[in-house]
C-alpha cells in the first residue's frame, strides 16, 4: 500500500467560489492515466546534525514526549497565502521544510508526521488550491522525506492518535493551532521546553557557521547589485534597492531573512523602516539593513550607510567615522568568556564620548553612561547586538541569565551594530544634524581566540565605502 492511500487530505478539496464546477465525468477522467514517481533522495546535509540535536534534546527531557510543529500557511489576502516558511525549531531538529508537519520525539525515538503528496485517485491533486499538485506544486512523498532526512515518516492524520494518552508531553507552542489543541497546555513545562530549544541553538557547529558564511557572502553580492544599479536607484528610490536585493536573495538563497530596511535621508532615523517608499536624494545618506536567508534558513543581517553622491560630506564623514569607531570597539570586545553585553558597552562608551564632543549631552559622558542615566541613548536608541542564526533575532526564548546577561562562548554568532539617529524634529541638536541616521552592522563569529567577521567582504571605513561605491556605481 502506498504511503498516501489511507490518508488522503480532506474529502472536499480547498477550493474557492469562483472555481469552475467539476463534473463527475471530468473528475473520473482526471483520476486515470497518471504515472507514479517515487524518488530515492540522497541524505540531506542537515540529517546527521539534526539527529545529534534530537538526541541531545531527548536527553534533556528523559521519559517525555516532545512535540515540535512546523506550522501551516498564513493568509495574506482572502484566498492567497504567504509563501510558507517552517518554524525554526522544527527545522533545526528535523531538517524538514514542508508545511503541516510535526516532529514527535518519544523514548529517544523521533517520528515526523508529515503531509505528503496526495494520490491520484482523489480530487485533491488537481483541485485543491493549497495542497494540490497541479495548483501548488508537487509535495514530496513520505518515502522521499524519510530517505532525505533519515527519519521515519507517518501521515499527519495519525498525529491525534499519537498524541493521545497520559504521557508527559511538552509542546513548542504558538506554532500550530491544531497541535496546541491536541495537547493540554502546561505553561511551566512548555515554557521550559521553549527555553531549552532556544539555548541549544546558541552555539553553532561548523556546518552552521558555513551556512551563515554563505548567507553573508550572498548578502554582499546583493549590496553590490544595489550599487551597480545606482542610476535606477536615483530614478525609482528606496523600492528599487529593496527589489534589487530581493532578486539576489531569491536567485541564490531561499528569501530575505527579514523585511529589508531601506532608509533614505530622514527615513534612516526610523529603526525598522520597511515601507521603503521614499526617494533617494543626492546629498543625503541611505541606510541599508538587509540579509539573505539561505536554503537551509540561516540568515545574514548586515547594515551599511552609504552617501548617495558616492562621497560623504565633511559632516557626514565625521558622524560616520564616529559610528565606525564605536562598531570597531564593539567588535574588538568580542571573545569567549566576556559578557554578551561587552560589545554594547564598548560601543556605547565611544558614542557617548563622541556626543559629548559634539556638545549634545546635558551631562558628562561618564555621567550619561551611568545605568541610572543613559541620556546618551536619546541618539543611539537600541542595543548593539543580538544573536544570529536561523532567526535574525535568534534564541529569543533563552533564559535571561544565559542570553543576554550571560557570557559569550566560541561558536556563538552575534551582530555588532551601533548607530546614531538624529530625528528631524529634535530641537536639542543643531539643524544640520537633523534627519541623519547612520548604522553599521556586521555578523561576528566568536572563535576560540577572539572573533571573525563573517561579513567582512563589505567595506566599513568611510574611505573604503567611497572607493567601493566609486568602482561599482552604475
Amino acid at each position: 500500500m502506498s504511503d498516501q492511500t489511507q490518508h488522503d487530505a480532506p474529502a472536499e478539496p480547498k477550493t474557492e467560489s469562483h472555481d469552475p464546477k467539476v463534473p463527475d465525468a471530468w473528475a473520473r477522467f482526471m483520476r486515470t492515466g497518471w504515472g507514479e514517481r517515487e524518488l530515492d533522495l540522497p541524505a540531506h546535509p542537515i540529517a546527521e546534525h539534526a539527529a545529534r540535536r534530537r538526541a541531545a534534546l531527548a536527553e534533556a527531557f528523559p521519559g517525555e514526549r516532545l512535540v515540535l510543529p512546523a506550522g501551516t500557511y498564513k493568509v495574506r489576502s482572502n484566498d492567497t497565502d504567504y509563501r510558507f516558511r517552517p518554524d525554526t525549531a522544527h527545522t533545526y531538529f528535523s531538517g524538514n521544510q514542508t508545511s503541516d508537519a510535526v516532529l514527535v520525539i518519544e523514548d529517544g525515538e523521533a517520528t515526523l508526521y508529515a503531509r505528503p503528496r496526495s494520490s491520484r485517485d482523489t480530487d485533491e491533486f488537481f483541485r485543491d488550491r493549497q495542497y494540490g499538485e497541479l495548483w501548488a506544486g508537487r509535495r514530496p512523498s513520505a518515502h522521499e522525506i524519510a530517505s532525505s532526512l533519515g527519519l521515519p515518516v507517518r501521515h499527519v492524520d495519525e498525529l491525534p492518535q499519537a498524541l493521545a494518552g497520559s504521557g508527559k508531553t511538552r509542546v513548542h507552542r504558538g506554532v500550530s493551532a491544531l497541535v496546541d489543541g491536541l495537547v493540554a497546555a502546561d505553561a511551566t513545562r512548555d515554557e521550559d521546553f521553549a527555553r531549552v530549544v532556544s539555548e541549544m541553538r546558541l552555539v553553532k557547529d561548523d556546518w552552521e557557521v558555513g551556512e551563515l558564511q554563505e548567507a553573508c557572502d550572498i548578502t554582499a553580492l546583493g549590496f553590490e547589485d544595489s550599487v551597480r544599479e545606482w542610476a535606477d536607484v536615483l530614478k525609482y528610490g528606496e523600492r528599487w534597492l529593496e527589489g534589487t536585493f530581493f532578486r539576489r536573495a531569491r536567485a541564490m538563497g531561499n528569501d530575505v531573512g527579514y523585511d529589508s530596511i531601506v532608509g533614505g535621508g530622514r527615513h534612516a532615523t526610523t529603526l525598522h523602516w520597511i515601507e521603503n517608499s521614499g526617494p533617494i536624494t543626492p546629498g543625503e545618506l541611505v541606510l541599508l539593513d538587509m540579509g539573505v536567508e539561505g536554503h537551509n534558513l540561516y540568515t545574514a543581517d548586515v547594515t551599511r550607510t552609504l552617501p548617495v553622491d558616492g562621497r560623504f560630506t565633511d559632516l557626514q564623514r565625521n558622524l560616520y567615522d564616529l559610528v565606525h569607531a564605536a562598531q570597531e570597539a564593539g567588535i574588538q570586545a568580542v571573545r569567549p568568556g566576556v559578557p554578551f553585553l561587552a560589545a554594547h558597552d564598548a560601543a556605547m562608551s565611544v558614542l557617548a564620548h563622541g556626543l559629548e564632543d559634539l556638545g549634545l549631552l546635558p551631562v558628562s559622558a561618564e555621567e550619561a553612561l551611568d545605568p541610572d542615566s543613559k541620556v546618551y541613548a536619546r541618539w543611539t536608541l537600541h542595543g548593539t547586538s543580538h544573536m544570529l542564526g536561523m532567526d535574525v533575532h535568534d534564541c529569543a526564548n533563552a533564559a535571561m541569565d544565559v542570553y543576554p546577561k550571560g557570557d559569550l562562548a566560541a561558536g556563538m554568532v552575534l551582530t555588532v551594530e551601533p548607530g546614531l539617529y538624529f530625528q528631524e524634529d529634535d530641537l536639542l541638536v543643531p539643524e544640520e544634524l537633523r534627519g541623519i541616521g547612520i548604522r553599521i552592522e556586521d555578523d561576528i563569529l566568536v572563535t576560540a581566540d577572539g572573533h571573525r567577521n563573517l561579513s567582512a567582504s563589505l567595506p566599513r571605513t568611510s574611505a573604503d565605502v567611497e572607493e567601493w561605491m566609486g568602482s561599482r556605481r552604475g
